[in-house]
């Protein structure tokens, strides 16, 4: 299986939308992704990623499933803090404090249980239970597997229950989207968050091989934006 991850177009957070360069955006991946044959098209219950799945599902004649988990909406309640450094409520990948807190060596020592580093405990960093926030996703993200035929075993792992050669997109968010696509291979989120990005309408492809019976999703593509510069689109927001 190949499960192709789009960002939204460039957006209007309020009311949540998209800009009249995230339509064409949204068009652009849309007729891109059309010749992959996509077999069911996700998405996120946000009307920006709603916008942005939309032209895709008009060229395939299909419909799409939305998935209320994906909308970022949750992440931010569960994955955000105050910056100091910032003066403002940002997502934790963006906050100087937390990166630098991030690659402590104590810190990089709890690998996927780092929400337990006693910094982060509600108790202590505003009420924010973050082990929560992470659990929300990595379920969503176990159901929506298994309904597609891989069955997570373990950390990065998948026990193959129905192999196929299905094509799969969901669009859904940035923030949402590096806690997400850290649960699917198994890389610690404050890892992924600080190291990787995905910017608007990048489309990164994961391939679900069957080995032996298991899975262990590849990113082959991360954020490609090369339907943008097929249709000589601007990528400065990219």
């Amino acid at each position: 299986m190949l499960f192709f991850y789009v960002r939204h177009g460039d957006p209007i957070y309020s009311p949540d939308s998209l800009t009249p360069f995230g339509h064409r955006q949204a068009e652009a991946v849309g007729r891109m992704l059309s010749h992959y044959k996509i077999d069911a098209i996700y998405a996120s219950t946000s009307e920006r990623a709603k916008m942005t799945a939309a032209p895709l599902a008009e060229i395939l004649k299909k419909d799409v499933t939305l998935l209320d988990f994906a909308n970022e909406g949750h992440a931010w309640q569960g994955l955000t803090c105050y910056s100091e450094a910032l003066g403002t409520n940002t997502w934790l990948f963006n906050a100087p404090e937390m990166k630098a807190l991030f690659h402590e060596p104590d810190f990089m020592a709890l690998g996927e249980r780092w929400y337990e580093h006693p910094t982060l405990k509600p108790a202590s960093f505003r009420d924010k239970d973050y082990k929560a926030a992470i659990d929300r996703i990595q379920n969503g993200s176990d159901e929506l597997f298994e309904s597609l035929g891989y069955k997570r075993v373990g950390i990065g792992k998948y026990k193959v229950i129905e192999g196929n050669n299905r094509r799969v997109a969901m669009f859904a968010h940035q923030g949402f989207g590096l806690a997400f696509l850290s649960a699917i291979v198994g890389i610690p989120y404050p890892v992924f968050g600080t190291h990787f990005d995905i910017c608007t309408t990048g489309v990164t492809v994961i391939e679900f091989n069957d080995i032996n019976g298991y899975a262990y999703p590849r990113i082959l593509e991360l954020s490609s934006v090369g339907h943008l510069y097929k249709e000589s689109l601007p990528t400065r927001f990219s």
